[in-house]
Order: structure tokens, then C-alpha cells, then sequence
């Protein structure tokens, strides 16, 4: 090659460089985040922060009610873990563990407890099985995955089926990774979206968990978007992966994240229960073609589908007979595979 061509080729990869340097390393040097401006003058702009500060409120009063409730069984660390995402976000969660400590040298199965809903966080419904657990054994994270409120406008900001699981697999790594955890028995339950990413996570990354259960999931996210009120549409729409289009103008990206589409991928044993006359994630839309499909594909699991079980969709909250069976079979299939 003679000279005048090498240094065009120079000058090339020169000129290329930065960009290559940016798809290695995430973000570029300088890029700043956008925050509330903290002294609004415009309404809105006071709505908004507002709102934010009432989110954080009731975060720490959940930590101050758990801590009065069972801080005399369970001790509650509160942390900052590392996301696996470009962005090298830090991620809120819980860690749960017995308040009269772990022996050293001992080691417990990890358990992830993923919560649900469009934007929410760890609340009281939750302490009952986070209690449980614990009691039964497990070492529990509850990740605080983007989309969740109180911790600001970067973790509230919402993308379903993308930052959310990818939330949930660095809280595994993170979880993984601790003294008193075996990494190599990592379990993961979840309710509703929460459901949802559980059976995206065993999709991504099928050797990650031992044991899975997936409780009321939401699992064919084009069938929700065709029910959901226009003002719910347009919302979960203006998310950056769907570029402001409803499925009919942007298929694709909503195939991607509908665990219902890619089942065959599952490796983990998963245990899948719902209940008829759920008016937020019909049965029929979700976990029973879950089942028809893990059945097909000669995969390792188990179901159970209650009758209009007492708070339908919310079923697993309630004192009733049907969520203390859901309790008992969560925690039967979870001890099978992982052994506490």
C-alpha cells in the first residue's frame, strides 16, 4: 500500500475512533445527567419534585416499619449495587438476613424477591414472605430496579422488559457474590411485572438461577397493550425503546420483551401459579399458555391455577387459604432445587 493510502487509513480510524471507545466503554467523558431542577419556578416543575420527595418519604417510613415489625428476626441492610448496563448506574435494594447473624463459613441459597407494578418498591405486602424466607433459610435481595419510586428521577425512570431485568441479573451477580451466599444456588420469585422479569431473566441468562417461581405473571405484553386503557398505552409508548409507537407501529420492540415468545430458552426449573378471575393479568392471556408451552417443550415445571382466589390478581397479599398454599408450594419447589 503506498503511502498517500496509509495515511488516508490513518486518518480514518482517527476520525473513527471515539465512537468505537464509546460503544466499549458506555457513555462519553463529559455526558451529564438531567436532574429536577430542586427550586422550581413553574408548577409542574414543583409537581414533579414534589412528588419525588413523597416517594423517598414513604421508601425510608417502609425500612422504619419493617425494622419495628421484625427487626428482632430479620436484619435489613439497605444498599447500592452496581448495574451491568453501560450507563454504570448504582442500583437501591434490600438484603435480608437472620438478625442473629450467619455463622462464618456457613453459606445460604440466594433468593431474589422481584416486585411488580409500573412504578412501586418494597411496601409492607411484602414483609410476610420476606420474613419467610429468611426464617426458611435464603439469603434475600430485593432489587429496587429502574422504574421504581423513592430514589429519585434516574431509578424512576421506567423501560420494561429491558433496564428492569437487567436490574434484576446484576442484583443476582451482586447476591452471588456475597460470604454468606452460594452462588451456585440462586433462586428468584416474582409477582406480576415482577413475574415478568423473572421469566425474562431465565430467558437472558438461562444458567443464572437453579430455581424459579413466577406468581400472576405478566407474560404476552402485546395482549396488555391491547386492553389498557388509551392513557396507559401512550405512556408506557413514550418509553425509549418503543420510540412514542403502540404495537402496531413498532412491533418488534414489543415482541422482544413478552416472555411468552422466547420459553423455549427457560432452562430453570420454574414453578408458575395464578388464579382465574384476575382482572389485571388474565390467566388465559398469560400463565396458562406458559404452561401449554413449557409442557410442549419438555421442560422441568410445575403449576397450580387456583378458582377466583379471594383479591384475584392480588391474591398473593391476602390472608386467605389459596396464598398460604402459594406460600407452601413456592416454598416446596424452591427447597427442591436448592436445598437450604
Amino acid at each position: 500500500m503506498n503511502p498517500l493510502r496509509w495515511s488516508l487509513l490513518a486518518l480514518v480510524c482517527l476520525a473513527s475512533w471515539p465512537l468505537f471507545a464509546a460503544d466499549e466503554t458506555g457513555p462519553r467523558e463529559g455526558a451529564l445527567n438531567t436532574y429536577l431542577t430542586r427550586e422550581p419556578n413553574d408548577t409542574n416543575g414543583q409537581l414533579a419534585l414534589l412528588q419525588q420527595n413523597v416517594f423517598k418519604l414513604e421508601a425510608d417510613q417502609t425500612v422504619l416499619l419493617f425494622l419495628l415489625q421484625y427487626g428482632n428476626r430479620v436484619h435489613l441492610e439497605r444498599i447500592f449495587f452496581p448495574a451491568n448496563t453501560s450507563d454504570h448506574e448504582m442500583i437501591p435494594g434490600f438484603v435480608f438476613t437472620p438478625a442473629a447473624g450467619i455463622p462464618a463459613g456457613t453459606r445460604r441459597p440466594g433468593l431474589l424477591i422481584v416486585h411488580g407494578g409500573f412504578h412501586e418498591n418494597l411496601d409492607w405486602r411484602f414483609f410476610r414472605l420476606v420474613v419467610a424466607a429468611v426464617e426458611h433459610g435464603y439469603a434475600v435481595m430485593f432489587p429496587e430496579y429502574r422504574g421504581s419510586t423513592g430514589y429519585g428521577e434516574t431509578i424512576y425512570n421506567n423501560s420494561y422488559g429491558i433496564t428492569d431485568v437487567a436490574d434484576v441479573l446484576a442484583s443476582a451477580d451482586y447476591l452471588s457474590k456475597q460470604d454468606f451466599v452460594d452462588g451456585k444456588r440462586m433462586g428468584i420469585l416474582g409477582h406480576s411485572r415482577g413475574g415478568m422479569a423473572t421469566v425474562l431473566a431465565l430467558e437472558r441468562a438461562p444458567q443464572r438461577f437453579q430455581a424459579a417461581v413466577e406468581v400472576c405473571a405478566l407474560l404476552d405484553f402485546i395482549a396488555y397493550m391491547s386492553y389498557k386503557p388509551a392513557a396507559r398505552q401512550q405512556e408506557v409508548a413514550r418509553e425509549k425503546q418503543f420510540g412514542g409507537k403502540l404495537p402496531s407501529e413498532n412491533l418488534p420492540a414489543y415482541l422482544e420483551i413478552s416472555p411468552i415468545n422466547n420459553v423455549g430458552a427457560i432452562q430453570t426449573p420454574l414453578l408458575a401459579l395464578a388464579t382465574t378471575g384476575d382482572k389485571i393479568v388474565p390467566v388465559g392471556l398469560n400463565t396458562e399458555r406458559l404452561i401449554d408451552i413449557l409442557k410442549a417443550r419438555g421442560k422441568v415445571f410445575d403449576s397450580h391455577i387456583y378458582t377466583n382466589a379471594p383479591g384475584g390478581h392480588t391474591f398473593f397479599w391476602g390472608d386467605s387459604e389459596e396464598q398460604k398454599d402459594c406460600f407452601k408450594r413456592s416454598f416446596e419447589w424452591l427447597d427442591k432445587f436448592l436445598k437450604p
